[in-house]
């Protein structure tokens, strides 16, 4: 089954560009565009994507707004682009339920392989970005109210959601706690659920919010 792409950008030129890379692609299908985010999420709706590319600022419905209803209607995943490496509008797309995050200046080879892991429900966030956005914006936030969920994770959910707050991957968490990556894998989902949130974004967001 090949993964089926919506590719969200009011630039033309851009989105032709990130059309072609990923139509290129073994195992991926580029069933849509949109030029804004009102029309991403139509498409959407009548196309049934795994993921759509969403830039974040976009005239009329942005970003934001649009990740915002796909993943509160539960019709894709959301893999952020932008130009800018720090910016409120990717934090704001991120703690919107966004399952990722990249410059729109990645090799294509990285475009191709977070296109890949967002599907498979894994978080990308562009790794020369990933702790400082954590960091400049989490903690420059009020802090939020804790969630209904916190009292139900265990101790090892615990730690892995401190973890994920560090900005860690699968392996480095695996390896921090020696345990196997499958196993991070089953925590992180267990983290997701019992904590209703979206993506594993949002749930480092959320811990470094809270001070690990």
């Amino acid at each position: 089954m090949s993964i089926r792409v919506v590719v969200a950008d009011d630039h033309g030129a851009i989105r032709a560009g990130i059309v072609m890379i990923l139509s290129g692609a073994e195992g991926i299908e580029v069933v849509g565009e949109a030029a804004d985010g009102a029309a991403a999420v139509r498409q959407a709706r009548a196309l049934r994507p795994d993921v759509v590319l969403m830039d974040v600022r976009m005239p009329d419905v942005d970003g934001i707004t649009a990740t915002r209803r796909l993943v509160g209607e539960n019709l894709a995943e959301v893999l952020v682009l932008t130009t800018f490496d720090l910016d409120e509008y990717v934090y704001g797309a991120l703690r919107a339920g966004a399952a990722g995050f990249l410059l729109k200046s990645v090799e294509a080879p990285r475009l191709v392989e977070a296109v890949r892991l967002v599907a498979a429900g894994e978080g990308v966030v562009a790794p020369q970005v990933t702790r400082k956005l954590i960091s400049a914006f989490a903690r420059s936030s009020p802090a939020p109210p804790r969630p209904a969920g916190l009292e139900h994770l265990t101790a090892r959910e615990r730690e892995v959601l401190a973890c994920l707050g560090e900005g860690l991957s699968n392996a480095e968490i695996a390896a921090k706690l020696f345990i196997g990556e499958t196993t991070v894998k089953t925590h992180v989902s267990r983290v997701l659920t019992k904590l209703h949130l979206h993506s594993r974004v949002q749930a480092a967001l959320l811990a470094s919010e809270l001070g690990g």
